[in-house]
Parts: C-alpha cells; sequence; structure tokens
C-alpha cells in the first residue's frame, strides 16, 4: 500500500458495512421531487370523450401555495437497469457490472459521509438530535454540518460511479443536460434526489447497453459539476476538503472536490519522428526533447516534479510559424519520446489533442469538452500531454464578433485552466498550443504560453539537402553528392549558433528599441539596464506586460537547467525513474548551470521578438482588412451612381 502523509486509507470493512443500506437504494425508494420535473410523464387519460383531464389541484390557502403537489415516485434502479438491454430476461454482464459499481459508489460514498461526520463533530449533533438534547445555539451549525454532509456524500457518489464505470463506457455518447435535483437537507435526501434524476435519464435516454454506460457517466459528471459549483459558498467543509482518502481495492483516490480518473494511457495511433527527422526547428527541437525528460522526473508518490519546484518546467509553450515549417512533425516527434520513455519506465501517459470538431452548437457544451480534456491531461496519476493544434480557429478573441459562443468559452476555460486562480503545476503534463497564425490568439491567452517555440522549418542549405534526402527515401539510385548527412542537425551545435543569434532582436520594431537602450545605458549587463530595456519595450508595446516578464524569468531558469538528462537514465528505470522524489531533486541540482546575464537578453529578445512579431501582423491585417472595406465602399458607391445616372 503506497498512502501520501495527508492521505487516509478507507478501510474496505468500512465501506462493505454499507452495502446493505447500498442494495436496499438501488432496489426501491420512494421520492419526491422538489427541484426537477420527471422526463417521462405518464399521459392522464380522459374522463370521457372530447372532454380533457382535470388540472392539477392548487390549494389558495395561506402558506401552502407555492407547496409542491408533485406525488412521491417509486425509484427502482435495479429493474430499471436490468430492463435497458431490451428483451433479453437474464442480466448482462454489463448491467452486472453496472450495478455492482454503482452498490460499490453508494457505499464508498456512505462511508466517506460517516468519516466526514465524526471529523466534523456531526455525528455528536445527531445523537444529541435523536435524543432531544440539540441547544438552539446548535441548531445552526447543525443544519449547515448536514448539508455539508449532502455536498460531501453527493459528490463522491459521482465521483467513485465515473470512476469505477470507466472502464466500460464504449463509443456512445449520450447527453443528459443539467443535473437539478441537487438536494442538501441531508446526506440520505441527496442520494435519494440524484437516483431518481438518474433513473428519470435513463427511463428517457438508455435504448441499450452501450447508452446505459455511458448515461451514467454522463450523468455522474454533470452532478459532480454541479454540486462542486454548489459546494463553493458553502460552509462547514473544511473536514471534507482538508482530507484525502484512499480505497485500496479499487486503486481511488477521494481529494474533496476533485474528480477522480484512472490511471489509463491512451493508446497511440499516429506515426512517431524521431529527432533526426525533424529538419531545422533547433531551438524548438531543442526544448521539446528537454521538456519530454523533464515529464519523466515526475514522482507519483509526492505527485510533484523537481523541475516544478527547482523552476524551469515549462507548463504551457506555443509553436508558431508559417504553414508547412514542421509543427505537426514536432508534435509527433515528442509524443514518441515521451511515449517510449514511458514504457521503459511502466508509466501511464496519456496524449490528447484539442481540435477544432469539439466546438459544439449546443450552448455551454464547448466549454465543458474543453474542461474535460484539461482534466484529462492534468490527472495527476499519469504523464499527460495535451495539444491544441491551430488554436486561432478554436478559443476566440474576446470582444469579436466573428467568433462563436462555443469559442469563447473555449479561451474563458483555457485562461483559467493554464494561469488561473486555482492553476496547480505538478509537472506531471504540458500542453502545447500551436497556430500558423498565432496574431488571432486573445493576447492574454497567448501570453499563458510560458515558452515559445519558433518553428521556422529548414533554414539553411544543408538543411534543404537534408529534408530532401530524408523524404525522398531509400528507393532510388541517386547519389548524395558532396553533403555529409544530418551534420547540420547536430543539435548542441545548432541551439547554441540559435541562442546566440538572440543577442539581438530580429524583429525591426524591437530592434530599434533595443538599439536606444543600449545607446543610453551602453551593455546590458545589470538587473536595472535590462529593466529599463523592459520598460522601454512596453512603451512601445503596451501589451508587454508583467506576466511577460514571468515568462521571460521562467524561461531563463529552464536555460539554468540548460542540459539534457542523460539517455541511460531513460533507458535504465533503476538509475533515475524508480528514485523517490529527495533523490532526484539533488541529481538535477547537481546538472544546473549558472543564470549569465547573456542568458537573460537573449531570452528577454526571444519572448519580444514574438510578441512583435504577432502585434505587427495583427496590425497589417486589420489595416488591410479595413483597406479592403473601403474600397468595397468606393466601389459600391461608383457604381450605384453610375447606374443612377
Amino acid at each position: 500500500m503506497s498512502l501520501t502523509s495527508d492521505q487516509m486509507e478507507l478501510r474496505e470493512e468500512d465501506i462493505r458495512k454499507h452495502y446493505d443500506a447500498a442494495v436496499a437504494m438501488l432496489d426501491g425508494f420512494d421520492h419526491t421531487p422538489r427541484i426537477a420535473k420527471g422526463k417521462d410523464p405518464v399521459a392522464t387519460p380522459e374522463r370521457s370523450s372530447g372532454i380533457g383531464a382535470r388540472r392539477r389541484f392548487r390549494s389558495t390557502t395561506p402558506g401552502l401555495v407555492t407547496r409542491s403537489t408533485a406525488r412521491p415516485e417509486g425509484v427502482h434502479l435495479v429493474e430499471r437497469i436490468e430492463g435497458a438491454g431490451g428483451e433479453d430476461p437474464l442480466v448482462s454482464p454489463v448491467q452486472a457490472n453496472v450495478l455492482h459499481g454503482m452498490r460499490r459508489a453508494l457505499a464508498i460514498a456512505l462511508a466517506v459521509g460517516e468519516n466526514f461526520a465524526e471529523g466534523s463533530g456531526l455525528a455528536d449533533l445527531k445523537r444529541d438530535n435523536l435524543a432531544g438534547a440539540l441547544g438552539a445555539d446548535k441548531k445552526t451549525a447543525f443544519s449547515e454540518l448536514l448539508a455539508a454532509e449532502a455536498l460531501a456524500v453527493g459528490y463522491v457518489f459521482a465521483n467513485a460511479t465515473s470512476f469505477l464505470l470507466a472502464p466500460l463506457l464504449g463509443e456512445a455518447q449520450v447527453e443528459v443536460g443539467e443535473v437539478e435535483e441537487v438536494l442538501t437537507d441531508n446526506a440520505q435526501l441527496a442520494l435519494h434526489g440524484a437516483l431518481w434524476e438518474l433513473d428519470q435519464d435513463i427511463a428517457a435516454l438508455v435504448s441499450d447497453e452501450d447508452r446505459l454506460v455511458a448515461c451514467i457517466c454522463a450523468f455522474a459528471e454533470q452532478l459532480m459539476e454541479k454540486v462542486a459549483l454548489r459546494a463553493q459558498n458553502a460552509p462547514q467543509l473544511g473536514a471534507f476538503v482538508g482530507a484525502s482518502w484512499k480505497v485500496e481495492a479499487d486503486a481511488l483516490t477521494i481529494n474533496g472536490f476533485t474528480p477522480a480518473r484512472a490511471a489509463k494511457g491512451s493508446t497511440l495511433t499516429m506515426s512517431f519522428k524521431k529527432p533526426n527527422e525533424v529538419v531545422g526547428n533547433h531551438i524548438a527541437k531543442y526544448q521539446a526533447m528537454k521538456l519530454a525528460k523533464m515529464l519523466m522526473a515526475y514522482d507519483f508518490d509526492r505527485r510533484l516534479n523537481p523541475f516544478a519546484e527547482l523552476g524551469g518546467f515549462i507548463f504551457t509553450f506555443m509553436g508558431d510559424g508559417a504553414p508547412g515549417t514542421g509543427k505537426t512533425t514536432l508534435i509527433q516527434m515528442m509524443a514518441g519520446l515521451i511515449n517510449d520513455y514511458c514504457q521503459v519506465a511502466g508509466y501511464a501517459f496519456r496524449y490528447q489533442n484539442f481540435g477544432i470538431d469539439n466546438i459544439d452548437s449546443y450552448q455551454g457544451k464547448s466549454g465543458q469538452n474543453a474542461k474535460a480534456f484539461v482534466q484529462n491531461v492534468l490527472d495527476p496519476q499519469v504523464i499527460g500531454f495535451g495539444t491544441i493544434d491551430d488554436i486561432d480557429q478554436i478559443a476566440g478573441k474576446r470582444g469579436d464578433r466573428q467568433s462563436s459562443a462555443g469559442q469563447q468559452e473555449v479561451t474563458a476555460v483555457f485562461m483559467e485552466a493554464f494561469a488561473g486562480a486555482n492553476t496547480v503545476v505538478r509537472g506531471n503534463c504540458t500542453f502545447g498550443m500551436f497556430s500558423n497564425y498565432p496574431e488571432n490568439v486573445d493576447d492574454a491567452l497567448r501570453q499563458r504560453a510560458g515558452a515559445r517555440f519558433l518553428v521556422d522549418g529548414p533554414q539553411t542549405q544543408e538543411d534543404y539537402i537534408d529534408i530532401l534526402a530524408l523524404l525522398m527515401g531509400k528507393n532510388h539510385d541517386i547519389a548524395l553528392g558532396d553533403h555529409t548527412l544530418f551534420e547540420a542537425q547536430a543539435i548542441q551545435k545548432a541551439v547554441a549558433a540559435s541562442f546566440e543569434s538572440h543577442s539581438r532582436p530580429h524583429e525591426p520594431g524591437l530592434l530599434n528599441v533595443f538599439d536606444n537602450v543600449h545607446g543610453q545605458v551602453g551593455e546590458l549587463d545589470t538587473i536595472a539596464k535590462m529593466g529599463t530595456y523592459l520598460k522601454a519595450i512596453q512603451e512601445a508595446d503596451p501589451r508587454f506586460t508583467g506576466r511577460a516578464i514571468k515568462n521571460i524569468t521562467d524561461a531563463v531558469k529552464v536555460r539554468a537547467m540548460d542540459f539534457e538528462l542523460p539517455d541511460v537514465w531513460m533507458e535504465q528505470p533503476e538509475l533515475f525513474l524508480q528514485k523517490d522524489y529527495d533523490t532526484k531533486s539533488a541529481m538535477i541540482s547537481e546538472l544546473r548551470v549558472p543564470i549569465t546575464t547573456e542568458m537573460v537578453v537573449q531570452e528577454i529578445n526571444r519572448y519580444a521578438d514574438s510578441e512583435f512579431r504577432y502585434a505587427d501582423k495583427s496590425d497589417e491585417v486589420a489595416i488591410s482588412n479595413m483597406v479592403r472595406d473601403m474600397q468595397r465602399s468606393e466601389a459600391a458607391k461608383r457604381r450605384y451612381l453610375e447606374g443612377k445616372a
């Protein structure tokens, strides 16, 4: 058993003693809906031909007008689930697994509720209340604790259900809509409300076994989201959010209102590329190779990466370049490296791409898709790599009328996930945003990319010879000629030359700023002089804010980690990957190099170059569009006057 210092074991006997209560709930209970309305109302028959059914009675007695007149309904989930497979009278393996999973989830939720009651003092208040000895001064706290227990139990039930049934999911998808019957009077009523609404969804939306599992899992996800939202302003939840439980038999970790995900990697079918098959893009390739190895330093017991603690970990990056310069190849190379390393180490690797097909016309669905993507990659039980290709088409600029509501939702989700108040960088995953037109990405979202990978493709004569020879393959007899194949792709030599080239800016606008500051203060060899340079950049481009400075300093820390973890560490797990966290951290610290003024100036220029490049392109596009609109207006006016004459 592997428990971290802040985890408690949820004992198997504490779970199994609630099995009878869980089975009783699944077998049947009566529930009067308070908030939601049934999805499959039974039509009231007419009293006689031509005369409609009587309207529902509405009380006129003061105080009773707003009371619900809905009748109690019997909820029999066992029968409902067993009837979801068609005409077969026998219970199928899928139905049996679903029922076992839900019984287990209910029992886990009740066990956590019991732990919460003991830890928060609610159990004592319940005993006093039963004995009629609950003082008036304790009634408010009693009600608040009952509501907190209801939220905790409801969330754990949904969390455990989603976790336990995830292996049964197929390709089917079911839209259940928003969960409404979220009750907080007490834990039992909360579970009754959730099970009643789930029964309604199954009755209305399920026609076969595949849709049964998809419906229950979709309901669990919606219930988790609704309960977590309700819990944001609820009091007395400290005993739940401040604790963590491990269910060893299921490998399930319950950590407050954080969804548990199974440590399941994705099966990759992409065509991987080797580093020597990526021609040009020297800095981008070098940083991608380093980042792939950085991810492997993640410690699953501590749930932290030494690089994230020491500095130099790249949580988000943006790769930009013209079409055809190799962004997809870079993704294939990095995913292939991480996949190979994880197979050697025995880690679960999850790769996921968020594409244009995740933008949905259904209101709120695009945001849900983005949240699910982020949560899947962030899962602390796996090594994650998430990519957002063509992000300029996926995430809309705020205030842009041409952006759909779905694109605006995605932008809001990514901004919160990548650098929001609740963002926690553990160092087990990284997100890469790629675009041919990064100037079309919202400024604030683009600045959340901590590193910039300029994907400029082959540049030199040697690069073009290398890429031609590579793509031609071996099925020909054409001589190579006077050339040493791939010598120009020697990574250390190429990277040193690329970094050196950023000692001076590349963009004309930034070069003017650099020359002016250099003429005033001389060499940028002190923090004061570099700060003067940064202020001058901000005056030239107001979008160069404090976040830009943070991204630059993070990039400098990456340069301080300007070393590659030895390949042998990736090939023989016992040398590094299987070491404890403190040993890994000490081994990495020994490899660090000192930060120099040259590093800082080069990283300022690299980052500012990219911002000036984006701004210049963005302004040019805006000007071109305005000119085209003016020309159209003038041509239309001229044609109108000619027709009138």
